[in-house]
């Protein structure tokens, strides 16, 4: 067990990691972050920023002489970096997690392999693959880069052998997931925390809805049936019991209008749609995320208050400063700006978690300050 004045490490330093230090702060916990960017987020506000390249394997010595434990903000980090850090201090979750998750074909694979469903797919790594799937799968399609792809990017709608092969040259010719587009009634994400000995705690299911592939909004509870959101419920657990996992999970969900539930993607950390559990849950996700790596036992996560969270993307800065005063002046409505230096269309720069009594009263005031806002 790691107690508090301990030093706590963090490869990232984005908004996530920015969220991660100030949990680990108010309990008592110093933070060091290794990020290239000199004005990365979290970094701003660390105890240490190492600045270095995730590989920089001095670098990552440094940071693990220096922690007592590591974790992630984000899947892109090398999962050799991570394994390189357990030589010198526990690192949370594991490298081999953090492998699965970066690659959707290794993903999506596993997901499968442990009798989960997902869309169908096929592995794309070269032309022979393309006509195989063409063969094999139902239009419409999409192709899918297998790392590297968030907020919609890596990403090409395909119907036909011709618009694959173009596709897959438009994203480089490197391996790709090509599946079907499932017809979509919702799209669900389950968090949840898994401490060292196993012991999970799950927060409340949460429904996102999406534009322009970027996540939008969260609604929770969501606005499914309870049996599917059991079902998904489960579904995470038994993933992250299959991982023997230790840290915050989420699991993303497409929930068909055939009533079917597939796993879509799953993140090695917290998640953007559970930036709710800030201000709505009896213990955030980031306090979760600093409770798994020292080895505590998961805290409460029992939702205080229905809510809705709505993303801020820079695309409001477009005529200066947003007016944040069309925010603060509503009671219930929380602002988390993340501290980034340039507002530019599609970055997320902060986000709004509206609380109320009920659903319909959280998107009726989410509703007045996107008006006011322009959201």
């Amino acid at each position: 067990m790691i107690l508090p004045s301990a030093t706590l490490g963090v490869l990232g330093g984005g908004q996530l990691g920015r969220m991660f230090t100030l949990a680990a702060y108010s309990m008592g916990y110093r933070v060091v972050v290794l990020d290239p960017d000199p004005h990365s987020p979290a970094g701003l506000i660390a105890d240490q920023h190492i600045k270095a390249d995730y590989r920089d394997h001095a670098a990552l010595q440094m940071l693990g002489d220096e922690c007592a434990a590591v974790t992630t903000e984000f899947e892109n980090v090398p999962a050799e970096s991570m394994e390189h850090l357990e030589k010198f201090c526990a690192v949370r979750p594991n490298a081999e997690a953090l492998r699965i998750a970066q690659d959707r074909i290794r993903e999506k694979t596993y997901v499968q392999e442990h009798g989960l469903a997902t869309a169908a797919f096929v592995a794309i790594y070269e032309d022979a693959d393309i006509i195989a799937a063409i063969e094999s799968l139902n239009a419409p399609l999409i192709m899918k880069t297998a790392s590297l792809g968030y907020d919609g990017k890596g990403q090409m709608p395909v119907n036909t052998l011709a618009e694959a092969r173009n596709a897959f040259e438009q994203l480089g010719n490197a391996p790709c997931v090509l599946e079907e587009k499932v017809d979509l009634e919702h799209e669900v994400s389950v968090i949840l925390a898994r401490s060292v000995n196993g012991q999970i705690s799950v927060y409340p299911v949460g429904e996102n809805r999406h534009v322009n592939g970027i996540l939008d909004t969260t609604i929770v509870p969501a606005t499914i049936d309870a049996t599917l959101g059991e079902t998904a419920i489960d579904m995470a657990t038994r993933l992250a019991d299959s991982l023997d996992y230790c840290g915050v999970l989420a699991v993303e969900f497409f929930c068909t209008r055939q009533g079917e539930l597939l796993i879509n993607e799953i993140a090695t950390r917290p998640h953007n749609s559970g930036h709710y559990t800030v201000d709505a849950c009896a213990t955030s996700q980031f306090e979760q995320q600093v409770r798994m790596m020292c080895g505590l036992p998961p805290g409460d996560t029992q939702m205080l208050s229905p809510v809705i969270m709505t993303n801020l993307l820079g695309d409001i800065w477009n005529d200066g400063e947003p007016q944040w005063q069309h925010v603060l002046n509503e009671s219930q409505a929380h602002l988390h700006l993340y501290g980034k230096k340039n507002a530019r269309p599609g970055r997320k720069m902060g986000h709004i978690n509206c609380l109320a009594g009920d659903v319909e009263q959280a998107l009726a005031t989410t509703a007045r300050i996107r008006a006011a806002l322009s959201v």
